[in-house]
Order: structure tokens, then sequence, then C-alpha cells
């Protein structure tokens, strides 16, 4: 029969055609298709014929066609035939489609819905063929019927769209489906349609079909939908992510699902997701606009969802080669800042934590993309690189006047820019260990900054880099040429640079012999330099190699670890060179430097404070040292013993013209000679079993002369008297002239060799009184010039009057000293100590060289003198200082203590001073070992367990001692009250306050304790006043709001100060002792004023958030009008209460100044507040039918009540007390008829600056009332009937004031004309007076 057709379909007459097929039962057409299409025949040339031998003129026609199309879908779907096949008869029946009728068409289409709903699709073949139906549906102009009624074609084409998208489909067709969309043409609703249908079967899907199916999605995002496709992408990686976070959060149980997400599989998806949108964009920049778009939408609603980790890899690919790439970094630079500023303001009070308590941080967020990049996305790495360095360049630490890093707590930041700072650094050096291709770029650009910005901070690069050597020390040994170049420039880079790059790169010094060759190289000639700072530079880099080449036989004590050494690099020198080489190497460094001793004193004091740390790491290098030092102080020393002094003191200095500078640092000499000394003895010396003789007795040789040197140093130096040393109180000592520059070198060098005999003979006389009376003889000697020196210098009203000389002792030895001087309680020793005990001035000096290093050691994270970078051993020094220092406190109060005739601060006070500087430091650069802190301080529980050691019950056991010692202040009468004290007290307490957790019983006790002080004593003394308040105000924060509080302390302040109407009488409701007429103003007033902005921020922030939500109309729209519900209570009873703490403080009569000026921009700030919560509810009036909550009526009433009729009586009481004072003044100019316009003017341009907020006051309350009735408007509640009609500001008459006037006028007119034509002159000021104060605001 197929052979018949084909014939007849070949003559020209299709009128046989017709016949033969017409005569054809219902099947047999079918069945002759699918067998012609088996063999491979001439399939297609059939169904020409057929559809030739059925025109769609005829209905008969038309529905044989129709049995074709619905017998070859199936057959097309079968998988039977070869896809040529399938190709030549679905490319047929699509030329042939667009012949058939309307209803043919429609027809058609509804059977092909009904293939897909029944998931017959195999392989999507026949799909090409409905997207061909469906178009030309659309085209259709016919009525179709469907159901009961009838529809166009392109209406017909939307019903089976919508239709096709509500029913079911088979997962394996989602891909074929989404594939067919792309060529129908479709509207935008129903782009939406099918968009929403696609993503809905992500779920549905096996991971690996995700990437295809998306790639079709973003080519049919070209028609629209854009960011309804991103947002479903997007979101359904952030789900995926999710739960793969729970699965390894939740250990495998046998109730889980057995189907958990292999990571790897996820990773490895999500790459290649990504690339297919950075290919998508790099067609259609819309797409990435529109990304962009969408996440910065959403990052102001959820920013969980907005920048979760898939999320922030897609923008940071997109980055790399493309012209949004400031755009994104911009955005995420801001989202980053934005996070920790938030954090920061939730972890700040108590009453935000509990309104929101889950808050989104975006770092953990983009550290767990570089984690993730590891999966093979290199198309993140470079974006995540640029960032690094981007976030650390942005946010850098800044440079103060004067040259120093503004970085007061030393990397262990709080501010939102120091945290993005350390973010950028973390993101490099974990992408430098995830991925080895970009290592030696991340090397290059770090080494790049360091060279380059050598004007500004480099420290957190220099750290980056030292963390990068850390990972992964033979890294460098690829890029040594690069590090080689950067030492070129050392001559050129300041000096704590170098030592940075230098300490950093150390490691790599032992592994490569080249870069040490260059590295020395470069050292010798800048040995040789101009430059001051070049030849400090060889001398740092001489005395680093010389650390850290040990020669064989060197001890490795414990105490020799520094944070860089061995712990960087595993391979030790000796597999790389022998000892001898070492040897070598070391004394030629050694004789290089010995050059220096020659150079200035700057080079000088960087050789002799280095060489103790070098002694210590390479012992064997003792002997060259040691005679270094030896031939060096033997230059200055007089062997003479009944010659004074024993130093000559004329060869430290150098004339150069008019000036004079120090040569020889002789102090820092002797102090290097003392503590190398000391060592050698300890260490080396015992160590020395079965040495060579003869080098024993060199060694004995040069140890003996030494300590003959320093015992007669001692002997005579005592003897000494300070005209010995062409000083005494006569002599000149004024910074201006050579002989005072002069005197005051020697002065501070004769203080420092008495420093360094003090620790040298107490050290080595073994508790023997001789030896202490020789300690108390130098300290006599130190003593007096001392005294002379801050008497000069307060004549010349120096700053540095207060201030003692950088002392030489070391930061062990002031432990140790103190430790013997307060808590050494043996038998044997008594008898010595005593002679040191009973000098006042000696005690007060050791107590003060501890404040002094803890100072030091507080500011700049280090100490001079021995191990003073070792943060270990000052953790141990510390913890000795503390417990002394506490002892000596608490042991004898201050008012025990005589101070004694001479000025200063008693030992107590400076005891305290003391502790309050080590528990800030402990807190900035200790965090980590508070606990262990803690525990040190605690004696009787001396063998807890590190694990044990509850910090809490730790600091609130200290927190008692000084509660009491705080107690005894106050109650102590007023002649004994010690004003410093109780401030140091109060800080101390803040300072201690913070290691209490806000959650804990001790921290509710110690809150309730500070309540009960503030309201029982009345303090007049401002500072300790203030310092209460402010630690009350801190501790309140973080168990609940304030506002209570606050209302409280401005009823008192009311109190106390009077109200603005002289008639009206307050009682006398004291909460607070505290708050009394010395206090209120301005110290307390500012104080509230103050806690008052800050609660105005944080309502704020909520409304802010407020709006975030009012705005998202996502599907869990119950759970956010929950949380919407909570904020608005929250804004609500905050802003109410606050309302009654400015009613208070309106009507009091506070004086002209800060205060008043304070709470008139704090009233601006409410009323535009209340403004913006007023907003919020006519935006949530527009989006749902809500009414107005009774809340928010009461709050309406209570500002319309009690605070804007007195915010404009309160704006009339300033501007009376300030035309008084310019009447005032006015008065004074007429009565002295001097210059006293100056006077006058300033008068003038005070009352106009504290003038200056009262327009801006009175537009925000006239805001707030306009926008009230736009709020009534639209929720048909009256809410302005609580609002009384405002104050006209341009044109006021005060009724009272116009009839007393009007009576003067009469009376005075009925007696003489003279006094009315002076009534009339008394007024007239008043009448001027206004038109004046238009003309200032119009300004």
């Amino acid at each position: 029969m197929a052979q018949r057709i084909l014939q007849l379909a070949a003559e020209e007459s299709p009128e046989r055609l017709q016949e033969a097929l017409q005569g054809l039962a219902e099947g047999e057409l079918g069945d002759m298709v699918t067998r012609q299409a088996l063999r491979g025949r001439e399939t297609a040339a059939l169904l020409r014929g057929i559809f030739r031998g059925s025109p769609c003129s005829q209905p008969s026609g038309v529905l044989r066609r129709l049995q074709v199309y619905k017998h070859c879908v199936p057959l097309v779907e079968s998988g039977d035939l070869h896809v040529g096949k399938v190709s030549e008869i679905i490319g047929l029946l699509m030329l042939e489609a667009r012949q058939l009728p309307g209803h043919a068409l429609a027809e058609l289409a509804t059977s092909f819905v009904e293939v897909i709903k029944g998931g017959s699709l195999s392989n999507g073949k026949s799909l090409e063929l409905f997207s061909t139906v469906l178009t030309a549906l659309s085209n259709s102009k016919e009525s179709l019927a469907y159901g009961k009624g009838e529809l166009n074609g392109e209406e017909f084409k939307k019903q089976l769209i919508n239709t096709l998208c509500s029913s079911k489909w088979d997962p394996q067709c989602v891909i074929h489906l989404a594939n067919m969309f792309r060529d129908i043409p479709l509207s935008g609703e129903e782009l939406q349609f099918v968009v929403e249908k696609v993503l809905r079967m992500f779920s549905k899907l096996d991971l690996q079909e995700i990437p295809p199916l998306v790639y079709q999605l973003l080519l049919l995002s070209a028609k629209g939908s854009k960011k309804t496709v991103l947002e479903g992408i997007i979101s359904f990686f952030n789900q995926l992510d999710k739960k793969q976070k729970e699965e390894q959060r939740v250990p495998q149980s046998a109730d889980l699902e057995v189907a958990t997400l292999p990571l790897d599989q996820l990773r490895h998806v999500e790459g290649t997701v990504i690339l297919h949108i950075v290919s998508a964009i790099n067609l259609d920049q819309d797409i990435g606009e529109e990304l962009i778009k969408h996440l910065k939408t959403e990052q102001q609603k959820d920013p969980g969802k907005a920048l979760c980790p898939f999320s922030v890899a897609l923008l940071l690919s997109i980055a790399v080669k493309h012209r949004l790439q400031e755009q994104i970094f911009d955005f995420l630079k801001t989202s980053i800042t934005r996070s920790c500023k938030d954090l920061q303001f939730l972890q700040a009070s108590k009453f935000l934590q509990d309104l929101c308590p889950q808050q989104y941080d975006v770092t953990a967020v983009i550290l767990e993309v570089v984690k993730n990049s590891a999966f093979g996305w290199d198309h993140v790495t470079q974006g995540l690189v640029e960032l690094g360095f981007s976030l650390m360049e942005s946010y850098e630490p800044k440079k103060c006047f004067g040259g120093k890093t503004a970085e007061t707590n030393l990397g262990l930041s709080k501010m939102p820019a120091q945290q993005a700072c350390k973010l950028g650094a973390s993101i490099l050096l974990e992408t430098f260990k995830v991925h080895e291709p970009i290592r030696s770029d991340i090397l290059e650009q770090v080494l790049n900054r360091v060279l380059t910005k050598a004007a500004s901070p480099v420290s957190h690069f220099i750290d980056l880099l030292s963390n990068i050597v850390v990972s992964a020390p033979l890294v460098l040994q690829n890029s040594s040429s690069r590090v080689t170049e950067t030492f070129d420039n050392l001559s050129f880079l300041p000096i704590d640079t170098v030592q940075g790059l230098l300490r950093a790169v150390q490691p790599l010094l032992k592994v490569s012999m080249s870069v040490r060759d260059s590295l020395i190289l470069v050292l010798q000639k800048a040995i040789f330099s101009r430059q001051l700072d070049a030849r400090k530079a060889a001398v740092a880099g001489f005395l680093l190699l010389l650390r850290n080449f040990k020669i064989l036989g060197s001890l490795t004590s414990s105490q020799c670890s520094q944070a860089i050494g061995a712990t960087q690099v595993q391979a030790d020198v000796h597999a790389c060179y022998n000892s001898a080489a070492n040897e070598a190497f070391c004394l030629e460094i050694l004789g290089s430097l010995r050059r220096c001793l020659s150079q200035q004193a700057d080079v000088r004091l960087m050789l002799y404070e280095g060489f103790y740390d070098v002694l210590r790491r390479n012992s064997q290098l003792a002997s060259s040292i040691m005679e270094t030092l030896l031939s060096q102080i033997k230059q200055y020393y007089l062997p003479q013993p009944d010659l004074l002094p024993p130093l000559k003191l004329e060869g430290c200095i150098m004339a150069q013209g008019d000036q004079i500078f120090l040569q020889e640092p002789l102090a820092h000499l002797l102090c290097c000679i003392q503590h190398c000394l000391a060592w050698y003895k300890s260490t080396v010396h015992l160590c020395k079993g079965a040495e060579d003789e003869e080098e024993e007795e060199e060694e004995v040789g040069f140890e003996q002369n030494f300590e003959e040197m320093l015992e007669s140093v001692t002997r005579r130096m005592i003897k000494s008297e300070l005209e010995d040393f062409e000083l005494d109180k006569s002599a000149d000592f004024s910074p201006s002239s050579g002989v005072g520059v002069k005197n005051n070198i020697y002065a501070i060098q004769v203080m420092g060799i008495c420093e360094v005999l003090i620790e040298y003979n107490f050290n080595t006389g073994n508790f023997s009184k001789n030896k202490f009376e020789d300690v108390l003889g130098l300290f006599t000697c130190y003593n007096k010039l001392s005294e002379i020196l801050k008497e000069k210098a307060g004549k010349n009203k120096s700053t540095l009057g207060n201030k003692i000389a950088r002392s030489f002792l070391s930061m062990a030895f002031v432990s140790t000293l103190l430790t013997a001087l307060f808590r050494d309680n043996a038998q044997s020793h008594e008898e010595s100590l005593a002679v040191l005990r009973s000098s006042t001035e000696f005690l007060r000096y050791a107590v003060s060289v501890a404040l002094q290093k803890v100072q030091q050691l507080e500011e700049t994270g280090q100490t001079d003198g021995p191990d003073g970078q070792n943060p270990d051993k000052m953790f141990q020094n510390l913890c000795k200082i503390t417990r002394v220092l506490l002892w000596r406190y608490t042991s004898i109060p201050t008012a025990v203590e005589e101070s004694g005739k001479k000025k200063g601060k008693s030992i107590s006070l400076l005891c305290l001073e003391g502790l309050l500087r080590i528990f800030n430091t402990m807190q900035q650069l200790y965090t980590a070992r508070i606990p262990q802190f803690l525990q040190a301080l605690d004696i009787t529980d001396g063998d807890a367990e590190e694990a044990d050691i509850n910090v809490t019950e730790k600091a609130a056991f200290q927190i008692r001692q000084f509660q009491r010692s705080l107690v005894n202040q106050l109650s102590s009468s007023e002649d004994d009250f010690n004003s410093k004290e109780t401030q140091l007290l109060i800080t101390i307490l803040s300072t201690l306050s913070k290691l209490l957790d806000p959650g804990s019983q001790q921290f509710l006790q110690f809150l309730t304790w500070t309540v009960k002080i503030c309201k029982e004593n009345a303090l007049e003394d401002l500072s300790c006043c203030k310092g209460l308040l402010t630690l009350l105000f801190s501790l309140h924060v973080l168990y609940k709001s304030p506002v209570s509080l606050l209302r409280e302390l401005a009823q008192d302040i009311h109190a106390c100060l009077g109200d603005i109407d002289q008639d009206v009488e307050i009682e006398s409701r004291s909460h607070f002792a505290i708050v009394n007429v010395k206090t209120a103003a301005p110290t307390v007033c500012l104080l509230v004023l103050g806690q008052a902005d800050k609660v105005l921020e944080e309502v704020d922030w909520l409304i802010k958030r407020l709006t975030i939500l009012g705005s998202d109309t996502s599907e869990d729209s119950t759970q956010a009008s929950n949380q919407t519900q909570a904020l608005e209570k929250g804004v609500i009873l905050q802003l109410g209460t606050l309302l009654t703490v400015f009613h208070e403080l309106v009507q009091t009569a506070l004086p002209a100044g800060s205060c008043v000026d304070s709470l008139l921009r704090s009233l601006s700030k409410t009323y535009t507040i209340l403004t913006s919560l007023i907003k919020h509810y006519i935006q949530a009036c527009r989006s749902t039918s809500n009414a107005v909550p009774g809340r928010l009526e009461k709050l309406v009433k209570l500002s319309g009540s009690h605070l804007t009729p007195q915010c404009y009586s309160f704006i009339t009481y300033v501007q009376n007390i300030h035309s008084e004072s310019l009447s005032f003044a006015e008065e004074k100019k007429k009565k002295k008829k001097e210059d006293e316009t100056a006077a006058v003017s300033t008068v003038m341009a005070k009352v106009l600056r504290e003038t200056k907020p009262i327009p801006n006051l009175i537009f925000a309350i006239e805001q707030y009332e306009k926008f009230l009735i736009h709020l009534s408007k639209k929720s048909k509640v009256n809410l302005m009937q609580y609002m009384k009609l405002s104050t006209s500001r341009d044109f006021r008459i005060n009724a009272s004031m116009l009839d007393s006037v009007l009576q003067e006028h009469n009376t005075e007119d009925a007696e003489n004309e003279p006094d009315n034509n002076q009534s009339s002159t008394a007024e007239q000021p008043d009448e001027n007076q206004e038109p004046q104060k238009k003309r200032r605001r119009k300004k």
C-alpha cells in the first residue's frame, strides 16, 4: 500500500491519491507509516504523499493529517528509529504544521499536553514540533472552543501553557521542555509561569542534571524574567549548602534520609553552574546588572539570602574580567562593613539581642567560599585575591600625627574597618593555602605592597607575609629571585618594615644559600651607606642572621624559642652547612658589626639591644661578643681605683658646630654587658664541664674583668657627687643651649648607669646587706638627678616634667624586685631587705618603673630589655607584678599610707594605676590567656586545670576586692576622700566587668550593687560621678534597655534644677543621690542625653528593619508578620518611655550652654525618628488593610500632650535666657564706654551658635505633624485630635506680657510725658528683637 501511495503521489493530479487514502481504515495509515519508518525506507516521501492527498481545505484531510501527527509523536519518542530518520520526520511535520487550521492545531497541542502529563516523553525530540504547533496556534485568528466558551489562538495558547505548568512533569523531560519554551513566543506572564515551574523542578532532579537545565534557563532568560531565574538558582544552591551543613553537623543515624548530598559532587555542580552564568553574562550584560540589582535589594531585606557562599562565589567569578568589577567589589565591601557594624551594634545591647537574635555574619560566608573553591573553582580564585587586597588597602591601619600607627590594640580589633582588613588578610592566607597555582602571584603582590607603601603602615602586609611563610615555607624557594629583588630595596625602607620583612622571610635563609648570600651583600653595602636608616637596617639584618645560624654545640634552651624560628621550617641548618662554615659565617658577620661600633648612637644602640638575643640563641658566639663589649667599654672606663667619676662621659658626646649629640649610649652598653654577663654566668659557665683549660682560663679572664669593672664602677659611683659629673642644682639644663643639651645627656647617662648597677648588684648580691646598701646608694645618686631634672623641667613648663626617663631595668628584674620588696617573708632575707624597705622613695620608684613598663607594653606590645618581645615571658612577668600590686593595694589602704612631705603620687595610687593598665593590657594583648591570668591571681586555687577555670567567677572575686575599696572611699570623710583613687577604682571595675558573662548571676549582682551605689551616695566630684554613671549605663544595656533608668534620672535632674516656669513647685522625689545640684548639669544631664541618643539610634535601626520586613513579600509571611509585630511593640515602648524622659528634661531650667544645645538636638532626632515610624505605618496601610494599632495611637497622644507643647515652651525659655545674656552684654557696653565691642560680638556669636538647633527642631515637629495627617487620611483614624495647634514662630504675642506693658504704659502716661518717652524707649529693644531673629533664621 505504501508503494502505491508513493506512486500516486508522483502523479500530477491528486484525486486518485485522495481516493486511495480515504479507502484506508483508521489504524492502517499509522501502521503503514510505522513499517516504512522502521524499515528505514522513504518515510519522508510517504508522509509528503499522505499530506498531498489530505488537503487542509477538506475536513477529512485535516482529520487524516491529525491522525498522522498523533501517530508520529509516540513513534518518534519510542527510540526505535535512527536519529537521522527522527529529524527528517520532525522537520517535515514542522513544515506542514503551519497549514493546519486553528481547531486542529488546538487539538494537536492539547494531545501534546496530555503526552507530557502522562510522562511518556523519552528523548524530547517531538517537543520541537510542539513549539511549532504552539507558535502557529498563537498566530491563529479563528475562535476556538475551550470548555463552554470560545478563545482566540493567543488566549488558547496561554491556557495550554498554564495547564502544562500546573501539571506534573517527568523529571527526565524537564531539560527538553525548557529548551522547547525558548522557541515559543511567550508573554511576560507566561514566561514567569514557565520559569517558576522549571525552578520548582530543580529539587526533583538529580544533581548532575542541574547544570544543563540552568544553561537552558539562562538561554530562556533572554526573553525576560532574568531576576526570577537568578533568584531561583541562588536560592536553590543556598538551600543545598544549608542542608549539607546540617548533615555534617548531625552525625548519621537511622532516622536520617538515606540519600545524603555528596560534598564533592555538590561543589563541582556549583562550579559548573557558576561558569554557565558567567558565560551568559559575557554574552548578555543585562544579566550581570540584574544580578547585582537583585542582590542589593535582597541584602536590604535578608542578607543571609543575598550573600550566601554560592552568590559570593558567583560575584567573584564575574568580577575578574568584567566592567562590573568595581560595582561588585564596592557592594561586597559595603556588605562586609555593614555586617561587622550590625554585629557590633547588637553585641552592645541586650534589648536588640532579644528582638533580633539571629544576625548574619558575611565574613564567615566569604571564608567558606575560599574553602569551597578548593573543589576546582579556579574561576573564583582571582576574584578572591583581588577582594583580599582591596579590603586590606581600603581599611588599612591609619597613620597618626607623629608617625605612629593608630592601632591601639595591636590587631585584636573591634572596629568594623579593622575587622574588614583582618578578613582581607584571612582570605589571602586561606586562598594561598588552598590554591597552589596562584601562590607566587599572591606573594609577589604582598612584597610589592611592602616596598611601595613605605610611607603608610605595612604591618598588616608583613603579618600576612609571615603567616604565608609559616603555612608553606618552601614556596619561597621557588620565588627566591623575587625575594632577592626585594632585598635590594632594604636600604630605602623604614627600619620597622625592614625588621618585619627579614623576620618573615628568615626561614628561606636557612634553606637557600643564594638568598642568604645576596642578603649579606646588600647588608654589607648598607653598613657604609650615608643614610642612617640603611645602616640601622644592616645591623637589624646581621643580628637576625646571627640569631638564626647556630654554630654546632650552641645550647638550645627552651627559653630561646621565639614566635619565629624552628616552628616555621623543620629543616636543620646542619643538613645544609657544616659547623665550621657556620662559625666562619657568624664570625665574618661579627666583624662587620664591629665596624658599627664607631658609627652613630642609634646604630650602636641597636647593636647593644640585639647582642643579648644573639648570645641567648647562639651561645658559641659568647666569647667573641664578650670580647667585643670589653674592648668597647675599656674606651670609657677609668681603671684607677680612686678616680671619680669612674667613666669618661665626655667621650660619649660629639659636637658638630653649635649642636651636641650623643655619640656613645654608655648606659645601654653597660646594660648590654650586665645582661650578657648574667646570662653567661647562669647558663654557659655551668655547662662548661670538660672544656680545654686554656679556653676556660681565657673566658674566665673576661668574666673576671667584667665583674671587677662593675664592682669598681659601683663603688666609685656611690662615692661620686653630682659635681664630679659637672651636674648639680645650679647647672644649666635648658634644651636650647649647648651646655644644657650636654648636661641633659650626661644626666640621662648617669641615671641609666645607676639603674644598670642597681640591677646588677641586686642580682649578684644574694640578699647581702652590704650589696643592698650599695643598691640604695646608687638609687640616692639616681634620685638626686631625677629630682633636679623634674625641677628644671617644671620651671621650663615642659610637658615631660612629671615623666620619669625611660628605665633601664628589665621587666623580669622589676617583677623580681617588687616581689622581694613587698612579698618576701623569708627570715634570712629580712635584715637585708629592711635596708631597701626603709626608703619610701625607693619603693615608689620600683612601682613607678613597673607602671612605666606596663604602659610601654600596652602601647607598643613589647618592652625594652631582654625578652621584651617574648609574649610568654611578658605574660609571666605581668602575672607576678599584678599579684604584688594587688596585695600591696589591698593590704595597705591609701588613707593609712603617708605620702611624705615630697610631692608625688602615693605608692597605693601608683599600684592602682598599674593594675588598671595591666587589666587593659591583658584584654588587648592576651585575650586568650585571661583564664590563666585570673588563675595566677587566685593563690587559693593554684592546682585547678585550665579547662575548669570559670572566668566569670574569678573576675567577680577580683571585682569584690575593688568594690570594698570603693565603698571605703565613698564612706570616708570629705578630707580623706581621694578623687583620683576613686576614679581609678571605677575605671578598674568597668574594665573587669567586661570579663563577666552578661547572663550570669555575678553580672546581675554587680549591676544591682552599682545601682545601689548611685542611689545612696551624693557624690559631688564630677569626674567620679561621670565614671559611675558611665559604668552603670554600660552594665545596664547588657541586661535590659536603660529607658526606665533614664526616666528616673531625668526626674531627679528636673527636681534638682527646678522648672522653667518659676511659679511651678516640683515635688522633691530623689531616686539617685548621685544627682545633686553640683552634678545635675552639665555632667548627669549630658550623660543622660548621650545614652538617650544611643537608644534613639537603636530604635532607628529597628525601624529600618521594620521597613525592610514590610517590603518583603516572600512566602513565609506569617513568620515575618510575627517578627514585625514584636519589633513594632519594642519600638513603641522604647519611644514612649523616651518621650517621658524628654518630657522631664524640656521642663527643666537648664543652664545655657552644652545641655540646652544637646537637648535641642536630641529632640530633633526624636521627632525625626517618630516621623520614620509614622512613614512605616503609612507604607503598611498601603500594602495591607491593617488598622493603626492602639499602641501607636497612645504614643501619638503622649507626644501631643507631653512633648510638643513643652518643646515650644522650652524654646521660648531658651530664647529668653539668650536675650537676657545679650541685654546684659549691652548694659555692660553702655556702662564702660571702652572697647567692649569684641565682648558683645562674642556673646552674639555664642547666642547665634546655641540657637541654631531651634529651627531644625521646629521643622522636625512640623514634618512629624505633616505625616501624621497623611496617616490619618490613609487609616481613617483621626490622629491629629491629640496634637495642639503649633505656635507660629514668626509672629508671637505673649498675652500676659502685653497686658502688663499696656497697664504700665497707661499709668505712666497719666503721670508725666517724659516717663512715657522713657517707657517707649524701654520697650524698643523688645520690638526690635523679633525681626533680628527672623533675619538670623534666614541665614
